[in-house]
């Protein structure tokens, strides 16, 4: 059965300051260190557990983490951190909640991890950004495979789409098996960029790497497939249960000609389709679990309206 997900910010707990991505600025952490950072994040990872909780309780078993869990961790190992102890202990309890419920977790880095750039430097600030992912999803005992996936773009074509692609599964090889076994790539929302095909034959062809339809990117970059087409090619591309992305245009809500046509609405209506793939669908939508318990209760009505009709004989 498919499991519908949301990502990062719980607004119901937000409005109880239960949040998972506390920062602070550059200063702030030259000034104040390990220590507050260690404090920052024992935190977003104490209120992790209680989000996870959350969706538990509603049976939601499907998330994305936020990439802010730990702020600027790129400049420290978790064992760095005077409080390591208490972090660590955090992630293992997610884990934990994790295995004995049958609840899928995931990432999806910034756009700012590029992997194929032609820039070493953006590059290497990649690599660091992918390995802290990984290393977190260790810290909680996720499985090495795409069921618990490290989701990225491409996000550029350098005036090469070729020598792009061949860059990205080179650079694929750099990544330690943490994140290499987990890694996914999904297409843009921009028609210069990548569609599922071009990913397809360049990356999942070439490197391994299963590809996420996201159907709202499809409509830029279809390619000539149907949605339908679309779906199936990306899901052939896993192993394990495939991930799909779900969400619809603010512009099918509201007459604002300044709304970019990508932009996500708060809720959807749907339907949503795997299109016989048993994806599970990561819903991305402004309201967040709010959107996923609005669309299960649209779709748990409609169930039991047409089974009354049919007692009816209609």
């Amino acid at each position: 059965m498919t499991r519908y997900g949301y990502a990062a910010m719980n607004t119901t707990l937000r409005e109880e300051g239960i949040r998972a991505n506390r920062g602070m600025r550059q200063a702030t952490f030259e000034e104040r260190g390990l220590q507050y950072a260690g404090e920052l994040a024992e935190r977003n990872c104490r209120d992790l557990r209680r989000i996870v909780e959350w969706n538990l309780d509603r049976d939601i078993r499907f998330y994305r983490i936020t990439s802010d869990l730990l702020p600027w961790y790129s400049r420290y190992e978790i064992d760095d951190l005077p409080n390591s102890a208490a972090v660590l202990g955090e992630l293992e309890a997610v884990g934990a909640l994790a295995a004995d419920n049958d609840l899928r977790l995931s990432f999806h880095p910034s756009h700012f991890v590029k992997l194929a750039s032609p820039d070493e430097s953006v590059v290497e600030n990649a690599v660091v950004d992918l390995e802290n992912h990984g290393s977190l999803m260790d810290a909680m005992g996720l499985s090495r495979t795409t069921y618990n996936a490290i989701n990225v773009h491409i996000g550029a074509h350098y005036g090469d789409k070729e020598a792009t692609g061949r860059r990205f599964c080179e650079n694929v090889d750099r990544l330690s098996e943490s994140v290499r076994t987990r890694l996914t790539v999904e297409n843009d929302d921009r028609e210069s960029l990548w569609g599922v095909s071009e990913l397809v034959d360049a990356v999942a062809d070439e490197a391994g790497i299963p590809v996420t339809y996201d159907e709202l990117h499809h409509q830029f970059t279809d390619r000539g497939l149907t949605r339908r087409e679309a779906a199936r090619l990306a899901a052939g591309t896993w192993e394990t249960t495939p991930i799909a992305h779900y969400s619809e245009s603010r512009r099918l809500y509201e007459t604002d000609s300044t709304s970019r046509p990508q932009n996500h609405s708060d809720y959807v209506r749907g339907p949503i389709r795997t299109y016989g793939t048993g994806a599970d669908v990561m819903i991305e939508a402004k309201m967040k679990e709010r959107a996923v318990l609005n669309y299960r209760r649209r779709v748990d009505e409609g169930a039991r309206s047409r089974a009354r009709g049919d007692g009816r004989g209609t």
